[in-house]
């Protein structure tokens, strides 16, 4: 990466950092088999502890107040699990028994609950460990409302740990997302499941499920999509090998 594009977006020290968090935690497991067959994803611990609860660690550190948790496969157990362990962040479930709303729709089932401020927007099963600088407050402090309606902590594609897919976005000299990854190419970043996203992003949207990327997308289209490249560890944590492989490395430091 070039020096440009790790200096580009300027430091506003001056935003605070969402009060309000989306943990994205309804869905299968599926790669996760057969670990998951008797517990959601998001409470299949690694280093310890489950996953959820390192996101909770991260949300708490980063002054999080509030977070909207969306459920559907063995939501009980999720909420349960919850109720007893998450005291001091308000958790609010939007959910999603009766229909899973993949990443696009559970978003904008969960609108209502979020507010009208940019949120923070949180994958549930993925690991990171924060740089020089805590990575949410980091998002916060490149946050520029007046010209992004989404801002993505990326990470190079050489550092994505446990990551077997081929990366997601570029980016151009002034961390803009210019472009996502076609086929057959390889991409520079990979997303880490950590972004703020405008409420004003969220809109004339399709009925029931469907993905983010249709958010994404058009962000992309219109110049208002944004990267920051994490200074920090990230593993994707998608499979019982990908467990493994995260503890080890976490363990030599």
């Amino acid at each position: 990466m070039s020096q440009a594009q790790t200096l580009a977006i300027r430091p506003n020290p001056a935003v605070a950092v969402p009060e309000t968090a989306m943990v994205l935690a309804a869905g299968l497991g599926k790669r996760m088999r057969p670990l998951t067959a008797t517990r959601p994803k998001p409470l299949i611990e690694v280093a310890g502890k489950p996953l959820i609860d390192h996101v909770f660690d991260r949300l708490r550190s980063a002054g999080v107040k509030r977070a909207v948790v969306n459920v559907h496969y063995l939501a009980d157990a999720l909420e349960v699990h919850l109720k007893r362990r998450i005291k001091d962040v308000e958790v609010i479930i939007s959910d999603e028994r009766k229909q899973l709303m993949e990443t696009g729709g559970g978003l904008v089932q969960a609108l209502p609950l979020l507010g009208d401020a940019p949120f923070l927007c949180v994958n549930s099963d993925n690991l990171w460990v924060d740089g020089p600088i805590d990575a949410i407050r980091q998002l916060a402090a490149q946050w520029d409302d007046s010209k992004m309606d989404a801002l993505l902590l990326l990470i190079p594609l050489a550092r994505a740990g446990s990551h077997r897919g081929q990366g997601d976005f570029r980016l151009d000299p002034f961390g803009r997302i210019v472009e996502r990854r076609k086929p057959g190419r390889l991409a520079p970043f990979v997303f880490t499941g950590v972004q703020i996203v405008s409420p004003r992003l969220i809109t004339d949207a399709p009925e029931g499920p469907f993905s983010t990327n249709l958010f994404w997308n058009r962000a992309i289209e219109s110049g208002r999509a944004w990267g920051v490249v994490h200074q920090g560890l990230w593993f994707d944590v998608g499979t019982p090998t990908a467990i493994h492989e995260t503890e080890v490395a976490l363990a030599d430091g």
